[in-house]
């Protein structure tokens, strides 16, 4: 058997660290500007790199409208939705580790939901880690109401952010196609950033304070996220690694919370860690693979 190379090895830790800082430090970066402004500015950089791997690379382009179409409705729905209202929600409150919980909700709503458009039956199994996992999900904000009220609004868009980053999945699923990845990654940046641009111009002031802190962290979502992370997700996929990619995710909010809590002071009370385990559990029962038969 070829051994496997020291970078794919490697890949995981990096991937986790990299995915589960980025909660925590886009909340540093919108203490010193506002959040579409945020995103304009790391989208705008985002785009900007991409291109200049365009230019080195020469990757194909889409060659129908309809394609086009899919990875802007996909770049939208991901970039602009997902991202946006993610950071709204940061504004408005919402804990990092907290909104990474939330947002692990979404391989359960793609299990739940897609079946609707390939005919497969939905098992209990799914439906029981759900329940579960709301139950989880509703002791971490329970607990955490004991240290910093929640705000309703922030889950609101949170759960809108959710339902983006769902339907931008769902859609790949069903009209994806196999483009290079800077293909992939400029068009849909580049629908992100159209997509909030508007938004920005009509709300907000555009203001941003370029301190050492917000300028650090912006390169790290921009480079740390946006280009390494999603290199390194795409690459495990590739290398048949999917099992362990879908493991990591579970350890994303855990990871989220405790680079919070180191880096900016996010307090999780015992009892928001032990609804952080049960949610965890419920999405490994309703993503987890039950084989070649279906469940009853």
């Amino acid at each position: 058997m070829t051994p496997r190379p020291l970078w794919l090895i490697a890949a995981p830790f990096v991937f986790l660290v990299l995915w589960s800082g980025g909660y925590a430090v886009a909340k540093v970066a919108l203490q010193y500007t506002q959040p579409m402004t945020l995103l304009v500015i790391r989208f705008a950089c985002a785009v900007a790199l991409m291109g200049v791997l365009f230019a080195v690379l020469r990757p194909p382009l889409p060659t129908t409208r309809a394609d086009w179409g899919h990875l802007i409705v996909v770049g939208f729905l991901i970039q602009s939705v997902y991202f946006g209202l993610s950071y709204i929600a940061f504004g408005l409150g919402v804990a990092a580790g907290t909104m990474a919980l939330i947002m692990s909700f979404q391989p359960i709503l793609v299990a739940l939901v897609a079946p609707r458009w390939t005919g497969e039956a939905v098992g209990l199994s799914r439906w029981g880690g759900l329940v579960l996992a709301l139950a989880g999900t509703v002791l971490v904000i329970a607990s955490r109401a004991t240290v910093e009220p929640p705000s309703w609004a922030g889950f609101a868009f949170a759960a809108v952010a959710l339902c983006g980053i769902t339907g931008g999945t769902l859609w790949e699923k069903r009209f994806g196609l196999s483009h290079h990845p800077v293909t992939t990654h400029l068009i849909g940046y580049g629908a992100g950033l159209l997509g909030i641009l508007p938004l920005m111009l009509a709300t907000e002031e555009m203001t941003v304070e370029w301190t050492g802190p917000f300028v650090a962290a912006l390169a790290y979502l921009v480079i740390g996220n946006s280009l390494i992370a999603f290199g390194l997700l795409l690459a495990m996929i590739r290398a048949g690694e999917v099992a362990k990619v879908s493991a990591l995710l579970f350890l994303v909010p855990p990871g989220a919370a405790l680079i919070a809590w180191a880096l900016i002071g996010e307090e999780m009370p015992p009892l928001a860690w032990l609804g952080m385990g049960i949610a965890g559990v419920g999405v490994w029962i309703a993503v987890r693979r039950v084989g070649k038969r279906s469940e009853a």
